[in-house]
């Protein structure tokens, strides 16, 4: 080995840009190390960064904060403090502060799983820059630190304010400010939180009645136990909650990883049909991506839509899927093909309800045991159906011929039985003014959740009346909406949390019904609980937050114990007891190769959870910690608390970069 020799690594297209970061900054301590003879502790960034691995990187080292006026060069450092400084004297007379307060900076550092200090007194300023325009600030007394508009990407943890920054390379950072008194946090909070609510809103806070206010401040607050709380928990006792650590919570584990292994004996199951020339035993092909998911409620089926195609999949012993076929050539009665947006089993789960997006007046019967689509449903011309559901929860494993259905401004019952347009006009409710309603849902007894794009949510007895309950708007789109079987529990998703409602009215003269029965009294509203990640881990995960629908387990008689949901590629689970008593940040995650399309539990249990993936062309049975593949089911046992090893890593490198500036948006 000549002395001058060079040596490349190269990396799987599959590595993580993260992992990749840190094997280089891993080798630059460990290269200075080999040289000085000395611990990387006493280098500095000048000398780790001469390690002759950073003059041929192919990865880049971000800066912490993008902004188009930061330079390597000191000339043009020297050139935006000037700009930072007119900048801010522009801001003085534009900006509206909203709440100003001094606080400590801390940033999260993943690599040594602590909050590090960067700044001891900082001015952290919410302003009102624009008309439903709001700009957090953080600025110290030689620099400014941060600034980024108000928005719900932020996923503040309100309790003692820790939030995301994401930058333009979509790398997220996990920020923590620390006041000196619960009153000056306080303060803070609530202005935060009024800023955040108007931009959503575009109204003005002052404007909302007490009651709305009241609501909109009890979702905030996270900590808060709820009414009626059984104090019995069986899992109270987990050994995984514990940590000897101040800086991470409770439930945080250390040194453990949690992949899972791909297997390279994969087995395969090819599953004769009735029908060879509409179902398919081969792989499916790579055209297309997994977007829709259905799981059967009485013959152990799930169902997986991939283009214009729908794989068919067995539920059998030991945790498995076994792949039966493909339903090839989803098309029209006339022989159109189409890619469904939307898909519900229907009548025994002997028949698939079919959504085409180039459609939306229509709807489409496919018979499972043909494999065909065999008749189209016209609803109304004047009426676009933006989502559907059964009847009630479980009527999909009955002869159930009706289901529910809804448009932006309406909620209505369709019948196929019917001759011509399939709304029963005796059961069909339209609002004068555009609710754009989003999700519906129903319960074991029929009644109606009906959420909105505005974030409120309706709740109704039966179709063709007034909703007995309206839950007032948070601003943010409701894109998925669950409710458990009794009525009593509400699950609604966002994209950057869920919330858990209790329709039960506790007090006044309805004392004990549900809100789907009887209204809410003026100041008996309940109290929400909002679900969202640890920022901690959204910065460890490296991507920003985009729930998928979430939901309860479910099955006839039994009791909604667990919730799931997933973001990118993280399913995330909750256990409905320690919700209710709070503790909304004790979460199970585990971490899949690809983005997680769709998730749902398997019928009957809280056990198992059903995942779609959207990039793979073959089907595959899997055995829980094995192999991930398309369609995986998997054992709740296999969810683990949150590690730092588990989770994508913050680029901590960037840390030692202390002169980057935040544009300014004045």
């Amino acid at each position: 080995k000549d002395e001058d020799d060079l040596y490349e690594f190269v990396c799987d297209s599959s590595i993580q840009k993260s992992a990749i970061r840190t094997f280089e900054e891993v080798a630059a301590r460990c290269i200075f190390e080999r040289k000085y003879r000395k611990s990387h502790e006493e280098a500095t960034d000048s000398d780790l960064n001469k390690s002759p691995m950073s003059a041929f990187t192919s990865s880049q080292n971000p800066s912490l904060i993008q902004s188009p006026l930061i330079s390597d060069s000191s000339k043009a450092k020297s050139k935006t403090d000037d700009s930072v400084i007119k900048t801010k004297e522009t801001e003085a007379t534009q900006a509206k502060i909203i709440v100003q307060v001094n606080a400590e900076l801390h940033l999260f550092d993943a690599a040594d799983n602590v909050f590090v200090l960067q700044d001891n007194d900082v001015v952290a300023t919410v302003s009102e820059i624009g008309l439903w325009e709001y700009w957090l600030e953080i600025k110290g007394n030689e620099r400014i630190w941060l600034g980024q508009p108000i928005c719900p990407d932020i996923n503040p943890e309100h309790f003692s304010f820790i939030w995301n920054y994401c930058d333009d390379r979509s790398q997220v950072y996990s920020w923590l400010l620390r006041f000196s008194n619960v009153e000056i946090e306080e303060n803070f909070q609530e202005g935060f939180m009024i800023a955040l609510w108007e931009m959503l809103n575009q109204q003005r806070w002052i404007k909302m009645k007490d009651e709305e206010k009241e609501y909109v401040i009890d979702t905030f607050h996270q900590d808060v136990e709820m009414e009626n709380v059984n104090d019995d928990d069986p899992e109270e006792n987990d050994q995984d909650v514990n940590s000897d650590s101040n800086d991470i919570p409770q439930y945080f584990e250390k040194n453990e990883r949690h992949y899972a292994n791909f297997d390279n004996e994969n087995k395969y199951s090819d599953v004769e049909s009735d029908n060879e020339d509409e179902y398919s035993h081969s792989e499916l092909d790579d055209k297309g991506e997994n977007s829709q998911l259905a799981v059967g409620y009485k013959h152990d089926r799930s169902f997986v839509v991939r283009g214009d195609k729908i794989g068919v999949f067995r539920h059998v012993n030991d945790d498995q899927l076994e792949f039966v076929a493909t339903i090839n050539k989803i098309q029209t009665p006339k022989g159109k093909l189409f890619q469904p947006s939307k898909i519900m089993l229907h009548n025994e789960d002997s028949e698939v309800i079919l959504q085409n997006p180039d459609e939306p007046h229509n709807l489409y019967q496919m018979d499972l045991e043909y494999g065909k689509v065999v008749d189209e449903w016209k609803i109304n011309d004047d009426i676009s159906i933006l989502n559907f559901t059964p009847k009630t929860k479980f009527s999909q494993m009955t002869a159930e011929k009706t289901l529910i259905g809804i448009s932006h401004n309406s909620l209505f019952r369709i019948d196929s039985r019917l001759p011509k347009d399939k709304i029963v006009m005796d059961e069909y409710k339209q609002y004068t003014t555009r609710n754009d309603f989003s999700v519906v849902a129903t319960t074991e007894k029929g009644y109606i959740a009906v959420a909105s794009n505005k974030g409120d949510i309706r709740l109704f007895d039966r179709v063709g009346i007034n909703a007995k309950t309206a839950l007032p708007a948070l601003g943010e789109p409701i894109i998925g909406i669950d409710v458990s079987a009794d009525g009593k529990w509400i699950l609604a998703t966002c994209t950057t949390y869920l919330l858990l409602i209790d329709s039960t009215i506790n007090e006044g003269k309805n004392q004990g019904k549900l809100g789907f029965e009887k209204s809410f009294g003026k100041d008996t509203k309940p109290k929400p609980k909002r679900l969202q990640l640890n920022p901690v881990h959204v910065a460890m995960m490296q991507g920003q937050i985009n729930f998928t629908p979430a939901k309860f387990n479910t099955g006839k008689d039994i009791e909604e114990k667990t919730i799931v949901t997933s973001s990118g590629p993280y399913v995330i689970s909750w256990e409905l007891s320690r919700v209710i008593k709070g503790e909304t940040y004790k979460y199970k995650i585990r971490q899949y190769p690809d983005e997680v399309k769709a998730n749902n539990f398997k019928f009957g249990t809280d056990k198992n959870v059903i995942v779609a993936l959207p990039h793979n062309g073959k089907l595959y049975l899997l055995h829980i910690c094995n192999l991930i593949i398309l369609v995986s089911m998997i054992n709740k046992s296999a969810f683990r608390k949150p590690t730092r090893e588990s989770l994508l890593r913050t680029p901590t490198r960037n840390l030692r970069s202390r002169s980057n500036i935040v544009n300014s948006p004045y």
